[in-house]
């Protein structure tokens, strides 16, 4: 039987936590369970802008945030891919 380590004092399961995934967004890391095994974590947006903060501030090149002319890159393809799209591949969108 393998063991897997917790990094949180607090734990929802998957199920509990599509109840009211709203009570679990603090401001300490709670563990998302999904079969007994950690699926992930959840913490509260000011705690993860910290975190964010904190290692970009570790880092020489944030890896976290798109540049300017990625975000451009990206809004381009986006465009073009909405352009040329049939209308099987847009199914039910509408403007």
């Amino acid at each position: 039987m393998a063991v897997q380590s917790i990094l949180a004092e607090k734990t929802v399961s998957v199920t509990e936590l599509r109840k009211k995934p709203c009570d679990y967004f603090m401001d300490e890391p709670v563990a998302v369970l999904s079969n007994n095994k950690t699926a992930g974590y959840m913490v509260s947006a000011e705690l993860y802008e910290q975190m964010v903060e904190l290692i970009e501030s570790q880092s020489k090149i944030s890896r976290f945030r798109p540049s300017h002319a990625r975000l451009t890159q990206i809004a381009e393809h986006g465009n073009e891919a909405l352009l040329t799209a049939s209308d099987d591949e847009l199914g039910d969108f509408a403007e």
